[in-house]
């Protein structure tokens, strides 16, 4: 048997199995109608996936599927977030046909994007209650950020490619942004698109612990068996230990979008009424969240649970708690079997792979000199400085693994300031509406927490990474889930004030 037919038989268990555990808290938060259809439908284009034996026949078939199933969607981003991480999202080129080089590179992510984002977006539009893009700080600094990207982009390719890429950034950066910021106007509506997002994490964090555990990527088969060719998706190791990647291609973002499951986790749970199954979930998203043996997503997890906890009742207390328990964890990991092992992969006192700290730190010193020579608007040969020629590594490459420095290198320092100051001014517009909710009990307020910690942690985490596989989706779309909060909060004031002023007429 192909070894791409044993991976889907290991696959369809494990999926089958978080599927099964999930339905009865699923159905605590969604119809069970909802989940099903989902659920079945997941089933039949991971199927599809693997034996179709060509990306472009998978491609044909799975726009037939989303066409016939997103007729009968509610919620647009709660479909995009469960199918997302489907397929690694390896690209291929759609060939110009003697009139141009080639159309587009297309990948799962953006056939997604087209068949069910692109059609919610017209919807959207049309609709009377959407709020008009443009209208509110986040989306003037998104345009100004996609704006300049597409400019600068002539400065080294043609007009051309500069379309295509532009395209890229429609695609990948703003149906994301726009849908989940437009398509959620109540806390069902955002119930139903978490949990789309943290079932497909917990059958990555199953998937993910047995590729740890049998050291055997399930899905690098996969991409020979549609006839491409992808970068990522390679056997690592850390401490003579398998990485697991799943569907992302790099063990740094499987673990990041574990972590953005367990921020969205932390409103969820609240919601199902077994503590058996709300404590198995968060097992499963923590082996998950270990299995890639990523550091930098532990620490914008660890960043995330700090401020999820400081933004809500007893805030002092718990963390004085949390701060003890860690204390009194690292000790025991001395004498308990495996505890050194993994005392060694910790960030910061650990001592495998320290070397990629000191590569870290080369590269901000180095991207320092470089970015000082264009400070405003960066430089698209930026790699070709000896500063950055001197980061080439064992593989051949330059590795930005630092979000932030790749925007700098790339966009210079207006790039940058565009980049931080749309996801400051979404963490502001969070943190400020949900502390007008003072009942720290209150849904509202919980959700308002838990977006703010997971964005934040999302920021923390691509210090250590730069944008790449499902990474840029993923952030956006969270900061998209935030501007949706912060309207859905906006329009409850709205609908409470105008109540309790027409009682006081009544009352007249």
């Amino acid at each position: 048997m192909p070894e791409h037919f044993r991976a889907l038989v290991v696959i369809l268990v494990l999926a089958g199995i978080v599927f099964a555990m999930a339905r009865r808290p699923a159905e605590d938060l969604i119809p069970h109608s909802d989940f099903t259809r989902r659920r079945n439908l997941w089933f039949v284009l991971t199927i599809l996936a693997f034996v179709s034996y060509s990306f472009w026949v998978y491609a044909a078939v799975t726009v037939v599927v989303l066409t016939i199933a997103r007729k009968r969607e509610s919620n647009p981003a709660a479909l995009f977030f469960l199918l997302l991480f489907l397929v690694p999202p390896a690209s291929a080129q759609i060939p110009g046909f003697g009139l141009i080089n080639y159309f587009i590179d297309l990948n799962y992510i953006r056939l997604l994007s087209l068949c069910v984002l692109l059609p919610a977006f017209f919807t959207l539009r049309r609709r009377a209650d959407t709020l008009a893009f443009g209208r509110i700080w986040p989306d003037k600094l998104l345009a100004a950020n996609l704006t300049l990207t597409s400019l600068l982009l002539l400065r080294e390719t043609t007009i051309t490619d500069m379309l295509r890429q532009t395209f890229y950034l429609f695609t990948d950066v703003f149906l994301p942004y726009y849908v989940a910021s437009r398509a959620l106007k109540n806390l069902s509506d955002f119930k139903d698109a978490l949990l789309g997002f943290v079932l497909a994490a917990m059958v990555m964090s199953l998937i993910g612990f047995f590729e740890f555990t049998r050291s055997w990527l399930l899905y690098s088969a996969l991409i020979n068996a549609l006839d491409m060719q992808w970068g990522m998706s390679s056997y690592l190791a850390r401490g003579g230990l398998l990485r697991a990647s799943v569907t992302t291609g790099q063990a740094i973002a499987l673990g990041l979008v574990i972590s953005v499951a367990i921020g969205f986790y932390l409103f969820l749970q609240e919601g199902v009424r077994s503590k058996l199954q709300r404590r198995l979930g968060a097992l499963l998203l923590a082996g998950g969240l270990f299995a890639p043996l990523s550091r930098g997503p532990w620490i914008g997890a660890a960043a995330m649970f700090i401020l999820y906890i400081a933004t809500g009742r007893k805030a002092v207390k718990r963390l004085m708690l949390l701060a003890l328990a860690g204390v009194l964890a690292l000790p025991l990991l001395t004498i308990v079997p495996g505890g050194q092992k993994l005392l060694d992969l910790l960030p910061f006192i650990g001592t495998v792979d320290v070397e990629n700290i000191t590569y870290r730190q080369r590269l901000f010193d180095n991207a320092i000199i470089v970015i000082q020579r264009n400070p405003l608007l960066g430089s698209f040969d930026y790699r070709d400085t000896p500063e950055m020629q001197s980061m080439i590594q064992g593989e051949g490459i330059i590795d930005i693994v630092n979000t932030y420095i790749g925007i700098a290198l790339s966009l210079g320092l207006i790039g940058l300031t565009l980049f931080v100051a749309f996801f400051g001014t979404v963490l502001f517009g969070i943190h400020k509406t949900m502390r007008s909710f003072p009942n720290k009990d209150n849904e509202t307020h919980r959700l308002g927490r838990a977006l703010f910690a997971t964005l934040a942690g999302v920021l923390v985490t691509i210090v250590t990474v730069s944008s790449i596989t499902v990474i840029p989706v993923v952030y956006w779309s969270v900061a998209g889930l935030g501007v949706a909060y912060i309207q859905m909060a906006r329009s409850l004031k709205h609908t409470s004030k105008a109540v309790t002023e027409n009682a006081h007429l009544q009352l007249r």
